[in-house]
């Protein structure tokens, strides 16, 4: 069992090609273009998600800010969309990858602090010193704030990474128990199914509201330099 831990998580490939890049393109199939007058349950349930997510993530914004509403809105619906099509059997969640989150938050980061060195750059420069600070700390505050700024994109693609991972490991050790279980004593391993029943649902939010709080804190960053 424990050769095959980490096998979900290994970049599936057909004859030596990685298909990574195929698997991440497979959410698109989860939103597609409505071509109705009159959109059906589904679509008009995923469109009112979506403008309630828009309204609330997006009230605080100024102008400038709000001009990023279609990425941060790409961005929510492409991790989520991700997240639960990783928790169907067999599959692959891309998102349980640490460069593909990390290619994700760098640009997004990176991005939100050029803006603000552009628009706003005495306040930009501004956070590193904080105002009232004792001459003598002023270098190692300095170094300190950068520090802190350089390492926002490692904290928000550890964080999606650690969560979705940790959740999937957790469903692959729980349900090796139970196949283990089932041919020692049935009694035990019928409340160890019900226990990962109640953690699947708990995965399907955990993959939503990882979606939320990568996007939120996007949002945040450009908040702050806009």
């Amino acid at each position: 069992m424990n050769e095959n831990l980490f096998t979900s998580f290994t970049a599936p490939t057909i004859m030596g090609i990685p298909i990574t890049l195929i698997i991440i393109m497979f959410p698109i199939i989860m939103f597609p273009t409505p071509k109705r007058l009159i959109n059906n349950r589904i679509e008009a349930i995923q469109q009112w998600l979506l403008q309630q997510t828009t309204k609330q993530m997006m009230s605080i914004h100024n102008y400038k800010g709000q001009t990023w509403t279609l990425m941060l809105m790409s961005l929510i619906m492409f991790i989520a969309s991700t997240n639960l099509l990783g928790l169907l059997p067999y599959s692959f969640t891309a998102t349980t990858q640490l460069s593909m989150n990390l290619g994700m938050a760098i640009p997004l980061w990176a991005a939100t602090v050029i803006t603000g060195f552009r628009h706003k750059t005495k306040v930009s420069l501004a956070h590193f010193l904080p105002q009232g600070t004792p001459t003598p700390l002023i270098p190692m505050l300095v170094i300190i704030e950068t520090i802190s700024l350089l390492i926002q994109p490692m904290a928000l693609a550890v964080r999606l990474t650690a969560n979705i991972t940790a959740g999937h490991l957790l469903m692959h050790l729980i349900g090796s128990a139970i196949f283990a279980l089932m041919s020692i004593n049935l009694t035990v391993a019928t409340p160890t199914f019900i226990i990962l029943v109640l953690l699947t649902i708990l995965e399907f939010a955990v993959a939503l509201i990882q979606a939320y709080v990568f996007t939120l804190l996007v949002s945040l960053y450009l908040h702050d330099n806009t």
